[in-house]
This record gives structure tokens, sequence and C-alpha cells, in this order.
């Protein structure tokens, strides 16, 4: 095991792939601008490479090179980098596949970071995770620790399928424990970060040790939460989840998103259905508010979930309990 930031554990992920298949490429608008670029170093010009400054562009080149053979990792820096291209991550990549009878494979990381607060304003600060999750053919991984920033990297450049991987930049320079050599992390099957009995808590990305933390200050006033982390959420692991609600019978969602453009709603909606009779007290979601993330700090963490939120949401859930 090694000590290191969340941001240096995807690169780790990406170097141990590299290494391993000759097959797997990595490029981007920034990327390889100089031969001291610790990817072009490694495994040359030839593999790594600067695009055009088009999104359009640089995922249709990969979406092309992962028809031919290649498994290609492309950086796209900030996920709504991605708006401008849809059709080819929505209307392409993940459907060549579904149309050739499986004839073909379109094996393609988009790799994108999300949720930069920090006075970035609307236009990057945005969680678009449902947006990608309920697009069939396109698979959606979203890590919260370091050891699973490697790890599902690793997963992503192995499957046959695009994949989207949104890293948070607010993760960027947590520190974890990450393990050496191979490492790989499957894809759905979720991950329970706190055991307890009393609610569970879902939450992805930097929500996760946001929900952690209030965890902690709900187990001193005797409350014992259960957090999960899905870390993929498509493939979404559902019944890690109803097996903690048919425990706890109280379900608290907690989701960077405004409300009606959230993975908590998606969850929400299977729980209700598949286990509505585990449920002892109605769902509650602790969302971004409806409002695009301002530029004022203040505003800003107006806006996003914080602990207090998410506490006295749990409180909430348990009303009447006793």
């Amino acid at each position: 095991m090694a000590k290191m930031p969340y941001i240096a554990a995807i690169d780790a992920g990406i170097h141990q792939e590299m290494r391993r298949d000759p097959s797997v490429l990595y490029f981007g608008q920034n990327m390889a601008t100089t031969e001291n670029h610790d990817f072009v170093a490694a495994y040359g010009h030839a593999r790594v490479r600067v695009t055009p400054l088009s999104e359009t562009a640089e995922i249709g080149m990969a979406v092309g090179a992962a028809l031919a053979g290649f498994r290609p990792v492309v950086e796209l820096y900030m996920a709504e980098f991605m708006l401008v291209a849809m059709d080819q991550v929505v209307n392409e990549a993940p459907r060549f596949r579904y149309m050739s009878g499986g004839q073909v494979k379109v094996p393609l990381v988009l790799k994108a970071g999300y949720g930069f607060t920090c006075g970035w304003a609307g236009q990057h600060t945005g969680t678009l995770t449902a947006m990608f999750a309920g697009i069939p053919g396109l698979k959606v991984a979203v890590p919260a620790t370091a050891a699973d920033a490697k790890g599902l990297m690793a997963t992503a450049i192995r499957d046959d399928n695009p994949v989207v991987f949104l890293h948070h930049y607010l993760l960027t320079l947590e520190m974890g424990e990450v393990p050496d050599g191979e490492y790989l992390v499957p894809f759905g099957k979720a991950e329970i970060r706190r055991a307890g009995g009393d609610l569970t808590i879902v939450a992805t990305g930097w929500m996760v040790p946001r929900s952690l933390a209030a965890a902690e200050k709900l187990a001193k006033d005797g409350i014992q939460a259960e957090v999960i982390d899905p870390r993929t959420v498509a493939p979404l692991d559902l019944q890690t989840i109803l097996k903690s609600v048919a425990k706890t019978g109280r379900l608290l969602l907690v989701d960077q998103a405004p409300r009606h453009s959230t993975v908590a709603g998606i969850i929400a909606g299977e729980v209700a259905e598949h286990g509505f009779s585990s449920l002892k007290a109605p769902i509650v979601q602790v969302t971004a508010r409806d409002a695009p993330v301002p530029y004022s700090e203040p505003l800003e963490a107006y806006v996003i979930p914080d602990e207090e939120r998410i506490v006295a949401a749990a409180h909430k859930v348990l009303q009447g309990k006793r």
C-alpha cells in the first residue's frame, strides 16, 4: 500500500494499463505538449497525443480509434466540455456495439472532472452524472477514494464499452491508501463505507466524505448511519442498497446535482419499487438547490449540500423512531 493523492491514483491506474497493454492510448487538448510530460516520457508520442481544441474532434477520434482496436483514454478536464460533443458521447459510442450485434467493441474512457466549486461559477461546476447514467451502453464510474480512483480507472480501460469516468475536483488532493501493483475495482459493486442500523445514507463523489462526517455527528446523538458509496452508477449495485434498507427501514440520499437531475432520484425510484415494504418512513433526498452554482462563496455554500443539511435530513427521516 502507498499513500497518494486521489489525482495521482487516477494516473497510477492509467500507467498500470498502459504498461500492460500497448493498445491503450492517452490523449487530450493539453497532453504531450513537452517531452517532459510523464506519460510521453514513458510511452512516447505515438501513444500519448495532443488533440485539437475541439471536444467533437477528440471524442470522435477516440470513437474511431476504439472501433479500430485501440483503447483510448481521453482527458476532457471538465464534464461540461462533453456537452458540445453529445452526439459522439450519447448517439455514437454507446450504440455501435448494440447496433452491430456485438460484432464491434468500443473500449473508450472519457475522463472528466466535475463539481469544481471554489468560485468556478455556473459553467464548470455541474454534476451531470445522471445525464450519462441514463444512456444504454454507457457505463459511469464515480470514485470517491484514491484507491477506487486507481482501481475503477483500470477497470474502465479494460471494459469493452465506453465509460464516463467522473472525478470530483474537490477530491483531487485528498490522500488515501492505494494498493501497489495491479489493482482493479469491479463495476456494479457498491462499498459500505460505514456500517449502521438506524438509517441508510447513499452518496456519490464528494458527498461521500460529507456524508461520513455527518454520520460521525449523528453518532454523537446515538444514531448509527450506514453510508453506502455506489462507486459506479451505471451499472448500479441496487442489491446492496436494498439489503441495507431492509435492515434500517430508512433511506437518505445525498447528491450534489439539483434535485430533478440526480442519481438520487433514480435510486429513490428503484427503492420505492423494489424495497417499498422495507421502508418505515418516506425516502428523503438532500441535493443541490435548484440554481446554477454561484460565483459568490457564501451563495455557493448555500447551494451545495453540507454536513448540517445531511444531519437535519437524517433527523427528519428518523422522526417518530424510538
